[in-house]
């Protein structure tokens, strides 16, 4: 099919949007939705009023900037109603969060168009049970800690992955915390595979795109040979067949040491004296559209049942009074704040404390 100029994208839809969205016919490859450049955003925002409608103005161009920013891909005149309608819902969420004083804002981003089921499907495992950290293996000492740790100033912290559409936040948390021992142990970085977990990891309670646990997956590791580099074994995003090869393996594990079930004490000192540590919490609705600032929330859970979502926490602080966690996610650098976000500390907020765990290397 002959590629169109943008003029004459434009022309095409403002003759033919409302007889496509009576017909519920499907734009090609080539229509406006798909094809707008950089540089059209006015005239975008004009073809998707010409879709929506003028009832509420100022949130189809909002929608309209979002989806020229992350690229969406929108199928036909149908979809984009709904996920104006979508959008819109989660626009209104944001806006009502923000004007509540709270010490987290919300923003616009990515998922701004996905429901809440969509996300969780695409973006967070099945809960967890972490009850085999009841009772942890690490040592607490009488050292005097730091008022506030960043190992990513010790150039320890691997760079921020994306999972993309794979319920595989475990193997992310997994790897960053054995990417930053490995920097640590013998002072060169290293990029671990994510997809050998999602393929391999199953005989240790792991489910691939489905969830599972960091701690499960050092146990994989350790007794399985080793875990690959990301480039031998790279990253799909989706369950496959096991490809291990002990001839690409990156990294050993010789041991896992547990953080005991909910105590903040023992994490906030591993992360203090040790390294970046494995943790997961329950994320619930609001958190998707994190921006800045220090989360918290009443409505998550603290059982070891709760937690859905698997991060790193490579450091702790105090902003405006409040204390935090300071943690790597793994949906990208575009976003909270760069790729990472503040959790409070001293709560357990969302169970934060109940299933941390670090790798020893060799």
């Amino acid at each position: 099919m002959a590629r169109f100029s943008l003029l004459s994208l434009f022309l095409l839809l403002i003759a033919g949007a409302v007889a496509a969205y009576a017909g519920s016919s499907t734009f090609d490859d080539e229509n406006p939705i798909r094809s707008v450049v950089s540089d059209g955003l006015r005239e975008f925002e004009t073809s998707v009023l010409k879709i929506v409608g003028h009832t509420c103005r100022a949130h189809v161009l909002s929608f309209a900037r979002f989806a020229h920013r992350y690229e969406k891909k929108y199928e036909n005149a149908e979809e984009i109603k709904l996920r104006f309608s979508i959008f819109s819902e989660n626009l209104k969420l944001i806006r009502s969060h923000n004007k509540k004083g709270l010490p987290y804002t919300l923003a616009v981003n990515q998922f701004a168009d996905w429901t809440w089921e969509e996300f969780r499907r695409h973006r967070l495992g099945a809960a967890q049970n972490c009850s085999a950290t009841i009772k942890g293996n690490h040592k607490l000492t009488d050292v005097v800690l730091p008022k506030m740790k960043d190992w990513r100033l010790e150039g320890i912290v691997s760079p921020v992955k994306n999972q993309g559409h794979c319920g595989s936040c475990w193997t992310f948390s997994t790897t960053g915390a054995l990417e930053a021992a490995y920097k640590q142990a013998f002072g060169k970085g290293i990029s671990l595979s994510e997809q050998q977990l999602v393929d391999c990891a199953q005989a240790f309670n792991n489910f691939g795109c489905n969830g599972g646990l960091p701690s499960q997956a050092f146990e994989y590791i350790k007794y399985n040979g080793g875990l690959e580099t990301e480039e031998a074994y790279p990253y799909t995003g989706k369950d496959g067949e096991c490809k291990f090869s002990s001839e690409n393996v990156g990294v050993q594990v010789l041991d896992t040491v547990n953080i005991t079930l909910g105590a903040e004490d023992e994490l906030k000192h591993a992360v203090a004296i040790v390294r970046p540590v494995s943790v997961a919490f329950e994320v619930v609705t609001g958190f998707r559209f994190y921006q800045k600032g220090v989360y918290t929330n009443n409505t998550c859970g603290t059982t070891p049942m709760d937690v859905n979502h698997a991060v790193l926490a490579v450091g702790y602080g105090v902003e405006n009074g409040v204390p935090y966690w300071l943690i790597k996610n793994s949906w990208g650098e575009d976003w909270g704040d760069n790729g990472y976000f503040k959790m409070e500390m001293g709560k357990n907020m969302c169970g934060i404390a109940t299933c941390a765990s670090y790798p020893v290397v060799a």
